[in-house]
């Protein structure tokens, strides 16, 4: 489900909203319909080294290890 950001022309306040199809959203702090879109700040990794111990690192040397042996995710009900 998209999750767009949005401002409040009225009294200004920035707010996310999950919307789905042409919904209209309101301001969720004083309920007035007229709100526009804002432009999302993206996320995102371009290329350059790997620094162990950062985030994107810990992905790269976990992906696909197992936390025990009836599964292969790692994450399941009989992992204790």
């Amino acid at each position: 489900m998209p999750i767009f950001e949005y401002v409040c022309n009225a009294c200004h306040k920035e707010f996310e909203e999950i919307v789905l199809g042409g919904e209209q959203s309101a301001c969720p702090a004083c309920g007035s319909a007229d709100t526009a879109k804002l432009m999302s700040r993206g996320v995102f990794r371009t290329g350059g080294p790997i620094v162990a111990g950062s985030p994107s690192a810990s992905a790269i040397t976990t992906r696909g290890k197992s936390g025990c042996g009836s599964c292969s995710g790692g994450n399941c009900s009989s992992c204790g």
